[in-house]
């Protein structure tokens, strides 16, 4: 409870508010209750040099400097005896604090801190603070600014912060209409020293406070139970989908041509994407475990983005050249680029920066907790923003587009061959299930990982969630529709070869 203050702190509150609109009347009176509270540390008579008092909510200590002040650190190892400062923070204070002041008037400084542990008092539009801690200082007799050698303010919390954009900010009275003040980074820089704590080095006093973004864009928390549900199930349904295509394929004992191999090719870098990504969560904190899975992951996501990018190749081949598609050691030159690329691009990277694969953070937005509303959700993936932007995105959006193309061309041709000659009923249906078939076949659903934005960002969660995660299913059902047309054909040639045979 508060000790000492409470006269002082009523002298400092000055006399009754005129009425005001009840927006600006709250904040004015939030104003002479901050001023108060700082009047009446300042103006307390304590003995010794240190003085501190605690509510619930709210610390404040009061310290006698000298000019022969050489500087001071606190940290939250004060604060054990309240609840709600459980996360450590630290503030240190250089030599230069007094400087100025002792300058002009030598005499006896008081230095304030007041700690706030709930951002009640700092309201601002669009603002989500670290832990909703404030820490605030003052120097009496004039402002503190310009220092040459900053302050540094240290904030930690109980997860890592990776995924987030952090920005240390202070708090700038009079410049919003609607609240006394709003945040401002003026004067401070943010340094990270590690994954879980935030230092802000600024060169004034002030009130100070860690503003958080996401970023990228926020996913809702209580998104996540569906959509690892449909990841769970869905990349179970492609794991079994594609080991039975590979199986039903060797079962066939037939050599088969260029096109049923780079289909085997394609579920086969399937079915290591999808089991390694069942295993990527489990292992997020499994140390060199996670990094070598990580690398298995972008590994198999490079080869499936490339296998598809060999489909549209491969289709357009058929399309364009027709009879004339002979190459020399055509799938061994596959393989080496179906495989060989991805594989040289990762080890490239393990050489190069072993750091880049790891735990990743996946930032989520917990509108219905408290604190900085946001969780961690870790998996085995890239931790590098360029390597993710560059080879998986870059490399992604380049392979839809290059298959979007194959696939507008495919759609004309076979309009304008349909064109040529009256299609009944059934072989129209026949061609839609093809185009649709090609559609699943080049990947391109892989294109809505660019709409995570916006209005857009929901409905994408969960359409690249069902569509990719039933991947290997649908190239299932596309290879048994192929399969079962292939036999209709040649059964239907056999039975034009008997009739041919019989005719007198």
């Amino acid at each position: 409870m508060w000790a000492g203050g409470g006269p002082a702190l009523i002298g400092c509150l000055g006399p009754l508010l005129p009425p005001r609109p009840l927006q600006t009347l709250a904040s004015s009176l939030t104003l002479r209750l901050i001023r108060g509270l700082e009047c009446s540390l300042l103006n307390t008579s304590f003995e010794g040099k240190n003085l501190t008092l605690q509510t619930h909510s709210i610390q404040t200590l009061a310290f006698k400097l000298g000019c022969d002040f050489t500087g001071l650190a606190l940290s939250s190892a004060t604060l054990e005896q309240v609840p709600q400062a459980s996360v450590p923070h630290a503030m240190q204070f250089p030599a230069e604090l007094t400087q100025n002041a002792c300058r002009t008037r030598p005499r006896e400084l008081r230095l304030i801190c007041i700690y706030f542990f709930t951002d009640y008092f700092f309201q601002s539009i669009n603002s989500s603070l670290l832990n909703n801690y404030v820490l605030g200082a003052q120097l009496s007799h004039g402002h503190v600014n310009n220092l040459s050698e900053p302050i540094n303010i240290s904030f930690w919390h109980n997860r890592s912060l990776e995924g987030y954009t952090a920005t240390c900010v202070f708090w700038k009275e009079g410049a919003s209409k609607d609240h006394w003040g709003v945040w401002s980074p003026e004067g401070c820089r943010t340094e990270q020293p590690s994954p879980s704590q935030v230092l802000c080095r600024c060169n004034h006093l002030s009130y100070f406070a860690v503003l958080m973004q996401l970023s990228p864009a926020p996913i809702p928390a209580e998104l996540l139970a569906p959509l690892t549900y449909i990841s769970l199930v869905g990349c179970s349904i492609s794991v079994v989908a594609s080991l039975l295509t590979i199986l039903l394929h060797f079962q066939a004992r037939k050599q088969g041509d260029s096109t049923t191999h780079i289909h085997m090719n394609l579920h086969a870098s399937v079915l290591l994407l999808n089991v390694a990504f069942l295993l990527s969560p489990v292992l997020a904190r499994a140390g060199a475990a996670c990094t070598a899975l990580a690398a298995i992951l972008h590994f198999a996501l490079l080869s499936c983005l490339t296998w598809m990018a060999i489909e549209g190749f491969n289709l357009y081949l058929l399309l364009v050249r027709v009879y004339n598609i002979y190459i020399r050691r055509y799938m061994l030159k596959l393989c080496a680029v179906g495989w060989g690329v991805p594989a040289l691009l990762v080890l490239l990277l393990l050489v190069d920066q072993n750091s880049v694969y790891g735990p990743h953070t996946i930032p989520l937005f917990d509108s219905r907790g408290n604190g900085t509303g946001f969780q961690n959700n870790s998996i085995c993936w890239v931790r590098s923003p360029w390597v993710h932007n560059i080879l998986v995105m870059g490399y992604g959006g380049l392979t839809s587009l290059f298959n979007l193309v194959v696939l507008a061309w495919a759609l004309r041709a076979v309009r304008r061959l349909r064109a040529q000659e009256k299609v009944p009923g059934t072989r129209a249906c026949r061609d839609s299930v093809t185009v649709l078939g090609l559609t699943m076949l080049l990947g391109t659903t892989w294109a809505l990982a660019f709409f995570s934005f916006g209005v857009f960002l929901l409905p994408q969660l969960f359409l690249f969630t069902i569509f990719n995660s039933l991947y290997g299913f649908f190239l299932f059902l596309w290879f048994c529709s192929q399969r079962c047309r292939s036999e209709a054909e040649v059964e239907a040639e056999m039975e034009a070869f008997s009739s041919s045979q019989t005719m007198p």
